[in-house]
């Protein structure tokens, strides 16, 4: 039962994975300095180490903040902040985690008449807003000592890309692992006071019911980064600002030292030891934190880069979070107890005395001055110890483990590389439908110049012919003169030179019928599509206006028409009004212009 209630904890870590964790490495990812696979093993490794090595420390501030006894209660907070972190992953926001969990253990107080305790809410607000300050002011401090090792020791380019490789590999670990010691109360932390009193020891380390929380709850965050965190990464490596590989790192490195703070008991309790305020070991929210040092880059490089807008939507979505998990809370809760009769409160298993607050179910007290834990005498059953010291046993677990992992892993590969193939495929189709269109159009365009060339060339053959006719109309009408001369002068007088001009005249014009058919001839192969377009049009004209409107069509004057048609100007002229009116042609329209575009 347990277990099966403890599913919506797990959702919430999915969830977590998918949106918060993502964060370690969305920076070197967005950067192109490390593939998104690379990132999502370390990062899922490293956050189970951090859960159960070091995820105990700040689950006490929200265990002050509403003591969810219930286990039914546990599992509609736990669902009810999985939901709006889902919600608003789904909108590629890079939401707060810890904001979801607080503001579900809230609606779960005021559903059941909880009172909330102020003094822990009013720590946990305060890191919402120092967080990212601290975030920003580490980034700059490590941006402006990264920039002078960088420029004292004047390194490679090509041996500070393998560096900066390295480092945003190490960084990301680090951030991993400080992102599960922190945020793990946030996925399991109401769970908590419900968790079965047992102990499994697998002889070179021993797990109690916790601990074993912690490490679902560890291998729930590795989940929802190894399937679901590409798009939220893309969104923090990418659209809040450009990051080049050294400002990735800064910015990686920042979040990771204030989330590692917020988490160590150990770097608290030695601030107690040298007499200084104890570090609140409170669930830091990782994408503000993320967020700030971001920012903190940003400001130092003058503010020009960073996109206020996706900075706008991103505070609008940590405004929205607290409220929407609260209200879904709330409404889960009454929907769990009257329609399923689902117990999700019961008599406070935590009380308060004095400063030390005692927890009956897991048989401490924690007193909040000193930070330490301490053993109370509540008669306490032993917790139930099961013995895992099997070596077949323990490896069959973790090659389980290890196969279900990279089975999902597999799975997400597969999705995200038919999703690439695919759109290599449109676009490899698109391109060869180009490339065809491109070569249609060459095909034709050439074609049109060269039937242009064609036409232009018989063009200026037939106009050529037609002169040559009018040419030789011109000889026989000189020859016509010269022999009137001829007629006019004594029989006597006519020498032998006077009728050898008129030889050569005459041999001159001896092929006027050849040419004649020559330009007949020229004139149907030029214009065949033409005369069809022209009976279309004016199916009324004769055989003589067709070739009366292909010689105006040619640009020849009325004196060559005549010429060549053997007739004189004034007809051509009259020929030339009768065919307007058959056209149907008004005064102002151009005959010749209206011709060639037939």
């Amino acid at each position: 039962m347990f277990l099966f209630f403890l599913s919506s904890g797990l959702f919430l870590g999915w969830t977590l994975g998918a949106n918060d964790a993502s964060n370690v490495f969305g920076s070197a990812v967005g950067s192109k300095m490390i593939r998104f696979r690379q990132a999502a093993i370390v990062a899922s490794i490293f956050v189970v180490l951090g859960a159960v090595i070091q995820g105990s420390g700040a689950s006490h501030t929200l265990e002050d903040l509403g003591s969810v006894s219930a286990l039914g209660g546990a599992f509609t907070v736990a669902l009810a902040a999985g939901i709006s972190v889902f919600w608003m992953t789904k909108s590629n926001l890079p939401v707060s985690t810890s904001q979801a969990i607080v503001g579900a253990i809230i609606g779960w107080n005021l559903f059941t008449g909880n009172p909330t305790n102020y003094m822990s809410l009013t720590k946990i607000v305060s890191t919402w807003v120092s967080g990212p300050i601290l975030g920003g002011i580490f980034a700059i401090l490590l941006f402006l000592l990264l920039k002078y090792v960088l420029h004292k020791s004047k390194i490679h380019l090509i041996k500070l890309d393998a560096y900066l490789k390295y480092g945003l590999l190490i960084v990301g670990a680090f951030g991993a692992y400080s992102l599960g010691a922190n945020n793990i109360a946030n996925v399991v932390g109401v769970f908590v006071p419900s968790v079965p009193n047992i102990l499994l020891d697998f002889g070179f380390f021993k797990l109690n019911g916790t601990q074993l929380l912690f490490l679902a709850g560890g291998f729930s965050i590795a989940m929802g980064i190894l399937t679901y965190s590409k798009k939220v990464m893309m969104t923090v490596g990418n659209s809040l600002m450009r990051l080049n590989a050294e400002t990735a790192l800064v910015v990686v490195l920042a979040h990771s030292i204030v989330l590692f703070v917020f988490s160590s008991q150990s770097l608290s309790n030695f601030f107690v030891s040298m007499g200084l305020p104890a570090i609140p070991l409170v669930p830091v929210s990782s994408s503000q934190v993320i967020v700030g040092s971001i920012l903190g880059i940003g400001i130092l490089k003058g503010g020009r880069t960073i996109q206020l807008n996706v900075v706008g939507k991103i505070a609008l979505g940590w405004l929205l979070t607290p409220i929407i998990a609260g209200l879904i809370a709330f409404f889960a809760l009454f929907f769990m107890s009257n329609v399923f009769n689902l117990k999700v409160s019961e008599n406070p298993s935590r009380f308060v005395k004095g400063d030390v607050v005692v927890d009956n179910t897991v048989n401490h007290a924690y007193d909040s001055a000193t930070k330490k834990i301490e053993s109370l005498d509540l008669s306490a059953p032993e917790p139930t110890k099961i013995n895992l010291y099997k070596p077949a046993v323990v490896l069959f677990i973790v090659v389980l483990l290890a196969l279900i992992l990279y089975q999902l892993y597999i799975i997400n590969k597969l999705k995200e590389r038919s999703k690439i193939e695919e759109h290599q495929e449109h676009i490899e189709r698109y391109n060869v439908q180009q490339m065809m269109l491109e070569t249609e159009l060459k095909i034709t365009t050439d074609a049109n110049l060269k039937l242009e060339k064609e036409i232009h060339s018989k063009e200026k053959d037939l106009k050529k012919i037609a002169l040559d006719i009018t040419k030789k109309n011109e000889i026989l009408s000189t020859l016509k003169e010269e022999i009137q001369k001829l007629k006019q002068k004594p029989e006597q007088s006519l020498k032998y030179s006077d009728l050898q001009a008129l030889n050569v005249l005459i041999l001159d014009t001896l092929n006027i019928d050849n040419e004649r058919n020559s330009l007949d001839k020229y004139l149907k192969e030029l214009n065949n599509s033409f005369y069809q377009n022209l009976e279309k049009k004016y199916p009324e004209l004769t055989e003589n206006d067709k070739k009366l409107c292909s010689l105006l069509r040619l640009k020849l004057s009325s004196k060559e028409i005549a010429s060549i048609l053997n007739i004189i100007p004034k007809s051509v002229e009259v020929n030339r009004y009768r065919l307007r009116r058959k056209m149907g042609l008004e005064k102002n329209d151009k005959l010749i212009k209206i011709l060639r575009k037939l």
